[in-house]
């Protein structure tokens, strides 16, 4: 037996108000809380300060890289959401986010290792590393 998605009302029972699908709930405007907190101009100043104590940034500078910071963010999140739809799943996991980041930037996520085992692939011997050793050996076995 199912339970009733709708909140228990105050005796209890479940609200006789019809619940709309899922798809048809849309947010009535699009959030960008996030967009603010991600790269401040205060941490932005921290982190030049980490790397060169007098360097100073000009305001169309500051500008572009908090604008860069919040695109790079914004892709990365969309092309995990996308990944994490092409594998028919309702959430993202740091699969999708590492896969992305991998694929696209070259870069690793440390801390966070993949689940699968990577086979190292060890390179072909050639021909003239195989003579170099042969070499080796003869001198090794005159001494």
């Amino acid at each position: 037996m199912m339970a009733s998605s709708a909140p228990a009302g105050i005796g209890g029972e479940a609200s006789s108000a019809p619940v709309p699908p899922l798809a048809q709930l849309t947010p009535a405007k699009p959030q960008t809380v996030l967009s603010d907190v991600l790269l401040s101009r205060p941490r932005l100043h921290d982190l030049v300060r980490e790397v060169d104590p007098s360097e100073q940034l000009d305001e169309e500078v500051e500008e572009i890289l908090v604008s860069l910071a919040d695109e790079f963010v914004e892709n990365t999140v969309n092309a995990a959401c996308l990944l994490a739809k092409h594998r028919k799943a309702t959430t993202v996991e740091v699969k999708d986010v590492q896969l992305h980041l991998e694929r696209n930037w070259n870069m690793w996520t440390p801390g966070f290792g993949t689940d699968e085992l990577r086979p190292y692939k060890r390179a072909p011997v050639t021909e003239a590393h195989k003579q170099r050793l042969a070499l080796i050996r003869k001198t090794l076995k005159k001494y």
